[in-house]
């Protein structure tokens, strides 16, 4: 059967990330993208001109015809929009047995700030009922770094693009220790807007199809890299990355998966 992953996130009226990246990039993986929007945002390649959260009411009720119907595989969550729906949506998928994908979106590529310390604050729980934890390195220190994070007893994504260096690392960690690590060559481009949520959705689609958490992963990253690399240009920013690949080699980094 088609994974089916439920994507809880805020909207991108540019079409560069949040729900229009998560669906594409599900959709390129072969899944069944379904969606409860948590917030209306205006904005483009600049920056993010306005947001406008979604009443936690409503994200209730289009997380539950969802689940009442179509079912789900996995669920992939993105921007919150506030501290209440945070909650909200703890409370709706703690009685579920399915992987969940968090992304903890604080600042959109373009430096917008898309979560206010209350709703950061509820991060706390949505982290303790996620399976993977996705922060890039500023959201993970303001997470409280990595055993912060895996205290909650699931694994940590961390990504390595706000890292200095001509290579970029991402590690998989698990409550052992490092389970994987994949190392790339920085793709040098400002069009990077929608990697995170990219990055999420792809994971949250492998582990939904049932794909080892390593496995989902790497192929998770290698979407992200491809798309980077295919990158349209569009907008006088921070561009959206190119999900529609192309001739872009999906093979472009090195794995290193300890034993």
């Amino acid at each position: 059967m088609i994974p089916r992953i439920l994507i809880v996130a805020g909207s991108d009226s540019g079409g560069g990330a949040g729900i229009q990246a998560d669906i594409r990039a599900v959709t390129m993986l072969g899944g069944h993208a379904m969606t409860a929007i948590t917030a209306i945002t205006a904005q483009n390649t600049l920056g993010v001109q306005a947001v406008h959260p979604v009443p936690p009411a409503m994200v209730a009720q289009q997380m539950t015809s969802v689940l009442d119907d179509i079912g789900v595989d996995a669920v992939k969550i993105g921007m919150i929009g506030s501290a209440a729906i945070a909650e909200t949506v703890a409370d709706l998928l703690e009685p579920l047995d399915v992987p969940i994908v968090f992304d903890p979106v604080m600042i959109a590529t373009s430096g917008a700030t898309l979560a206010d310390d209350a709703t950061i604050a509820a991060f706390r729980r949505l982290m303790r009922i996620a399976t993977v934890v996705t922060p890039n390195l500023p959201e993970l220190a303001a997470l409280g770094g990595e055993a912060a994070v895996l205290a909650h007893g699931g694994y940590l994504l961390a990504k390595g693009g706000h890292a200095e260096g001509d290579m970029v690392v991402d590690r998989l960690i698990g409550p052992q220790g490092v389970l994987a690590i994949l190392r790339g060559p920085r793709i040098d481009t400002r069009h990077s807007h929608g990697t995170g949520c990219t990055l999420a959705s792809a994971l949250a689609t492998g582990l939904g199809a049932g794909l080892p958490v390593e496995v989902a992963f790497a192929r998770a990253v290698r979407l992200v890299r491809a798309a980077l690399a295919a990158a349209p240009g569009l907008g006088a920013g921070h561009g959206p990355i190119g999900h529609t690949l192309g001739l872009v080699p999906f093979d472009m980094l090195e794995d290193e998966c300890p034993a």
